[in-house]
């Protein structure tokens, strides 16, 4: 089914929707699907030592990561790389990665998936699990819904462990 041509979308800071739990703010942006944006894009700021998501991956996506302050960590199938501001990373379909702010440092990003998805209803939950409004199953059982098959890395377990000062 052809939608027809692309339109501009315009997002205004000021007006845009924000969804929060005690460690970072999200900042929607374009939620494909339901605002005729090709691609879903929101804008996230992490405190110091927040945990932004565990290991998962993608397989219909490729997740763009754009570091507008600060330092994030990432891993990267089995390796943990450290962005800073204006660095740029893609990560494909089927590659199992994770995200928090770098220690000592927060961060700021901008993500964009593409092809986009509606994906806003996931970013909802996952501050409503963070605040203890929802429960983990409910993430667990959106997996196929929203794209995001989590996985265990014992690497970025340890990671986490070592900034945590464990």
């Amino acid at each position: 089914m052809n939608a027809g041509p692309i339109k501009p979308l315009l997002t205004r800071a000021a007006t845009a929707e924000t969804t929060s739990d005690p460690s970072s703010v999200m900042t929607l942006l374009a939620d494909s699907g339901t605002d005729g944006s090709p691609v879903t894009s929101y804008r996230s700021t992490f405190a110091e030592g927040a945990v932004g998501a565990p290991a998962h991956f993608h397989t219909r996506a490729s997740e763009l990561f754009f570091v507008v302050g600060g330092k994030l960590q990432v891993l990267l199938d089995e390796k943990v790389e450290t962005l800073e501001s204006g660095d740029f990373l893609l990560v494909p379909p089927h590659t199992p990665h994770a995200f928090a702010a770098a220690p000592g440092s927060t961060a700021d990003v901008l993500f964009v998936f593409t092809p986009g998805m509606p994906r806003f209803d996931y970013l909802r939950l996952l501050g409503r699990v963070m605040r203890g409004e929802a429960g983990p199953q409910e993430i667990k059982d959106s997996s196929e819904l929203y794209d995001n098959h989590y996985v265990d890395s014992p690497l970025w377990r340890e990671t986490l462990a070592a900034a945590a000062g464990v």
